[in-house]
């Protein structure tokens, strides 16, 4: 792919909002795990839409609203028409009494500013919207995800007034499609069974539809059925399947990975260099090959990363490997 091409992009089908088949992950705009100079952020998304990236995703939660309020800088002087935002509502900022500490409990280098509160309500994700339209510098939110409800309650004011208010706002042309972002797949499965039919038009699941782990299976059948699309979001379980050798320093979902899968990570790898491929190279192309995915978001925290993850995705696999009995 030659600097400047936009790679291809797939229609969310009840939308008319189409995201690039590499999406940019944008968590990394927000200090997640380290500080990020400004100018390595913005580096970043511009080799994003260099290689062709239309799609990034980002949340309040990301940075405490620094991750909004770069790539919405970074974007600025790029054609609305072009690009594809995601964010979502859930947790809105409020200001701190105690700002300064740094957030590193919840994974992020930015000062205590603000806290996060949870807040599934009517008012609150009306409010979260406004507020990230700010930081966004932006008119429309192209996607809206209800981020992470996992308790009960949160669940239950999601199908109740999350998602009912992001359908009035999609109605009111305020977003473009409405959806839940979530770490696990049963819920989300839960929201789309539940809900009046039209109100989910995407999800995003993160490490729940990779190479090593398919339990997305059954929310997918769904989707497939129902026209609903997923974004699918940690195609390398957090570093198990970003290396062409997986090690015991990789991680997976965030910790430390047992025997099996690190056993299994190594079947896959071996399998992959039989057929001229390499590990992350098919990581990151197997949730793509299923109807009801429309694109895959790995975070990119580096103009290398991009360049790196869009040469992978755009590289073909033999298809003696999607065959082969380590990937069955």
């Amino acid at each position: 792919m030659s600097g400047g091409d936009v790679m291809a992009r797939r229609l969310i089908e009840t939308t008319g909002v189409a995201v690039s088949e590499l999406g940019f992950g944008a968590a990394s705009l927000g200090n997640l795990y380290r500080e990020v100079p400004d100018e390595v952020a913005r580096d970043a998304v511009d080799a994003a839409w260099q290689v062709g990236i239309r799609y990034f995703d980002t949340a309040p939660h990301y940075g405490l609203g620094l991750s909004e309020r770069r790539l919405g800088a970074a974007l600025a002087d790029r054609p609305r028409s072009e690009f594809v935002v995601s964010t979502k509502v859930g947790r809105l900022l409020i200001p701190s009494d105690d700002p300064g500490g740094l957030d590193l409990e919840n994974l992020f280098h930015v000062p205590t500013t603000h806290v996060r509160r949870h807040d599934y309500s009517v008012a609150g994700v009306r409010r979260s919207i406004e507020e990230s339209l700010d930081r966004l510098g932006l008119d429309r939110i192209d996607i809206a995800l209800v981020h992470d409800p996992d308790g009960r309650s949160e669940q239950r004011d999601t199908l109740t007034q999350a998602l009912p208010e992001l359908v009035r706002m999609r109605e009111e042309g305020l977003i473009g499609a409405v959806g839940v972002g979530m770490n696990q797949w049963e819920a989300p499965l839960s929201f789309i069974l539940e809900s009046a039919p039209g109100t989910v038009d995407v999800v995003m699941v993160a490490g729940r539809w990779t190479l090593l782990d398919r339990s997305a299976a059954p929310l997918l059948a769904v989707c497939e059925e129902r026209g609903v699309s997923m974004l699918a979001a940690a195609p390398f379980n957090s570093g198990l399947l970003s290396k062409p050798t997986p090690d015991v320093t990789s991680h997976y979902d965030y910790g430390s990975p047992d025997e099996l899968l690190l056993r299994r990570a190594h079947d896959l790898a071996d399998a992959a260099r039989e057929c001229g491929a390499i590990l992350p190279q098919v990581a990151l192309q197997f949730p793509l090959r299923h109807p009801a995915v429309v694109s895959v978001v790995p975070g990119l925290s580096s103009a290398a990363h991009v360049r790196t993850s869009a040469q992978w995705l755009g590289e073909p696999v033999d298809e003696s490997f999607w065959s082969s009995a380590a990937v069955g």
